[in-house]
């Protein structure tokens, strides 16, 4: 065992997702990075997707002790993404993680939907406490391989781990269907900005009354610049490094020479 393994192998990791602590990606991702990192598990106790970085404040938070046949496996906490990670690091984690993994998610997390994802929401609270953070997403199918994902998603985020990036970073990393298949295609890309999935489907109850579930529709539109939206599309891997500082840095210094 080299230097790099014994000082990856003595590392921490905090485990989350967005679709509840009872599944199939968490548990898929948990045994693959298990002989890499210790690891604790702390999540949503039920499904959470598409909250965002919402967090409770207005009423308290419970958590409750997992097990997995006689083993803790971790904590399933009674709030958001973001709350069970940030109760994991602030109370329930032994030590402080040195690595915060969020997923595997059911359903891929790119474009503008990382915006709305508890999946990347809890990997951006990790980085909110300085703890590098990674979000894993698998593209939705009836089939979905959690185990292949899993091994795959565990190898790129060993070189991740590898590269010692400085603490706080965030990556979210998207595996498609077809990326499962054969050699993958890894892309590292930006994150697309272009707005897609904005129409609802319209159906009306028994009582008349007109309710409304969200689509897909319309998808993302044709663009030369590669992003994470158009290399998933390509049926590569894409990881995108990310940050959550919203600041619009040249606006800033634009509007700072005007008095107002």
């Amino acid at each position: 065992m080299g230097w790099s393994d014994k000082w990856r192998n003595c590392m921490f990791a905090l485990l989350s997702n967005d679709d509840g602590i009872y599944a199939p990606g968490l548990a898929a991702l948990e045994d693959s990075v298990k002989d890499e990192f210790q690891t604790l598990v702390v999540a949503p106790s039920t499904e959470q997707s598409g909250v965002g970085h919402g967090i409770t404040f207005l009423s308290p938070l419970t958590a409750k002790e997992v097990f997995r046949g006689e083993k803790r496996r971790g904590w399933a906490v009674d709030g958001s993404p973001a709350d069970a990670v940030k109760l994991g690091v602030s109370e329930i984690c032994p030590q402080r993680p040195d690595l915060i993994i969020s997923g595997i998610n059911a359903g891929l997390n790119a474009g503008i939907n990382v915006l709305y994802s508890g999946t990347v929401a809890a990997a951006i609270e990790g980085s909110f406490f300085g703890i590098t953070s990674i979000a894993v997403s698998l593209e939705w199918d009836d089939h979905m391989n959690f185990e292949q994902a899993a091994a795959v998603a565990g190898g790129i985020v060993n070189r991740l781990v590898l590269l010692r990036p400085p603490a706080g970073s965030l990556f979210n990393i998207n595996i498609p269907t077809a990326g499962l298949v054969g050699r993958p295609d890894v892309r590292v890309v930006p994150m697309s900005i272009d707005r897609y999935g904005e129409a609802f489907e319209r159906r009306v109850d028994p009582r008349g009354r007109n309710y409304y579930w969200a689509s897909n529709d319309p998808p993302p539109p044709p663009s030369s610049k590669e992003s994470d939206v158009t290399a998933l599309a390509d049926g590569a891997i894409t990881i995108t490094p990310l940050e959550y500082d919203l600041t619009h840095w040249e606006r800033l210094e634009e509007l700072q020479t005007i008095e107002f």
